[in-house]
């Protein structure tokens, strides 16, 4: 359900899971950031971009799977995706085809740009369902949209591409026939000949520490609300509603 080739001198990592909208399960989790780190030195590849197939990049963890789970296993292996990308010295770029929700969009928040289209839509819907939010997003979140990401978060709402580039989650809205030339051509612009990229990259990305601080405290925050109880109760009632 992931697939990785080479196009271009770089590593596209596709979700190919379109009848579950490329909902992530522990599997493809792990799947995922292997591939990152396979990719990620530079000596295979300028630069990786992670799209998904079908009408959604990724429709977040797989709740019907996550219900029957401790939820700091699910949370933990979210960060994880995020630490990949950050530990990588090649530009990471997402390619959002379309819907992306939950630990799937705050993954997003770490990439070193994001590439939408008119389709892309953006949905934090933890709030409402009784789920913590992770992948460090309560600090990545702020530093991408600044004020607006409690609003984003509490609001469980949905917000469409022109309003994800106002807010800064995305960075370009192009037509879906170039989103990937548009993605991999970025990458070819950043990994000229003699460029500092992997210098600026870590100069400029979020700090790791920050970053592991962040995941400290989600990881709390995954237990308070399963301990709670209202995390159980939301997945039901989402997985009953789907039903």
């Amino acid at each position: 359900m992931i697939e990785t080739t080479i196009r271009d001198e770089v590593a596209v990592v596709t979700l190919r899971r379109p009848e579950k909208l490329n909902a992530l399960t522990a599997e493809m989790r792990a799947e995922l950031a292997a591939a990152v780190r396979a990719h990620g030195d530079g000596k295979a590849a300028r630069g990786i971009v992670v799209t998904g197939t079908g009408r959604a990049f990724s429709a977040g963890e797989d709740l019907r799977e996550a219900a029957n789970l401790p939820m700091t296993e699910g949370v933990e292996s979210f960060h994880d995706l995020t630490r990949a990308v950050l530990e990588t010295r090649v530009p990471v770029v997402a390619a959002v085809n379309g819907l992306v929700v939950g630990g799937a969009a705050e993954w997003t928040l770490c990439f070193d740009a994001r590439i939408g289209t008119p389709a892309t839509e953006y949905f934090l819907p933890e709030n409402g369902i009784g789920l913590s939010i992770s992948n460090a997003s309560s600090y990545l979140l702020r530093r991408v949209v600044g004020g607006r990401a409690l609003r984003l978060v509490l609001d469980s709402s949905r917000t469409g591409a022109a309003d994800a580039q106002a807010l800064g989650l995305l960075d370009e809205i192009v037509e879906p026939d170039v989103l990937m030339q548009t993605a991999i051509g970025l990458i070819h612009r950043w990994t000229l000949p003699g460029t500092a990229t992997s210098v600026h990259l870590r100069l400029l990305r979020p700090p790791l520490e920050e970053v592991e601080r962040a995941f400290a405290r989600e990881t709390e925050a995954a237990l308070e609300v399963e301990a709670s109880g209202i995390a159980k109760a939301g997945m039901n009632r989402f997985i009953a509603r789907r039903r």
